[in-house]
């Protein structure tokens, strides 16, 4: 896994639908299991959403905190 990605999810925001604006990591994990169910969109933002998708099922949200305190 390419570490940029794990920074993308807590500084970069949904660009559409009802969460719009809101961090990846911040999603709600209903709506991540709707996405998956119907399908991520295709790109950067797709492949965002399966990766959140992915850290939430499996309990791993704590991999991620080191990185929302950080400064940029």
């Amino acid at each position: 896994m390419n570490p940029e990605v794990l920074i993308d999810l807590v500084t970069q925001k949904m660009p559409f639908g009802k969460y719009k604006g809101r961090l990846y990591c911040d999603l709600p994990e209903y709506y991540l299991v709707w996405m998956h169910r119907n399908g991520f969109p295709a790109g950067k933002s797709g492949m965002l959403m399966a990766t959140m998708y992915e850290i939430k099922i499996n309990g791993l949200e704590y991999l991620l905190k080191p990185l929302r305190n950080r400064p940029i």
